[in-house]
């Protein structure tokens, strides 16, 4: 099979979306976070959160910026990581962003976060 030209994956055209649209960014953190505490889908939510970490200037610099190892932020942010609350918030910070408390949302926003999710999670696979 070859290869097409000019194609673009996937995951380098959300990344890419992700760098250039802030209010896209929150909304995709806000779906991730989301997801965490369905065990089912917190593998993809992880994913999610790597994919972010990629359009703010990489997992490296990321890690670099957050002061935590670039292997500790690839460990974490993998499918079967589990990331600190002081990991994800050095995270955020390195992105302009942070974590807050919400009420739960309606039914329709959680299927959404699902589905982002299930896209993630076959992204991994």
């Amino acid at each position: 099979m070859s290869k097409v030209v000019g194609a673009v994956s996937h995951h380098e055209r959300e990344v890419e979306e992700l760098r250039n649209d802030p209010g896209f960014a929150v909304e995709y953190l806000k779906a991730a976070l989301e997801s965490l505490d369905d065990p089912e889908n917190r593998g993809a939510s992880l994913i999610m959160l790597r994919a972010l970490a990629e359009a703010y200037g990489g997992l490296g610099a990321v890690a670099a910026k957050a002061g935590i190892s670039r292997e500790s932020l690839y460990r974490s942010l993998s499918p079967r990581g589990n990331p600190t609350l002081k990991t994800l918030v050095a995270v955020l910070s390195t992105m302009g962003l942070s974590l807050s408390v919400v009420p739960q949302q309606k039914k329709a926003r959680k299927r959404a976060a699902k589905k982002l999710a299930r896209s993630a999670r076959a992204r991994a696979a």
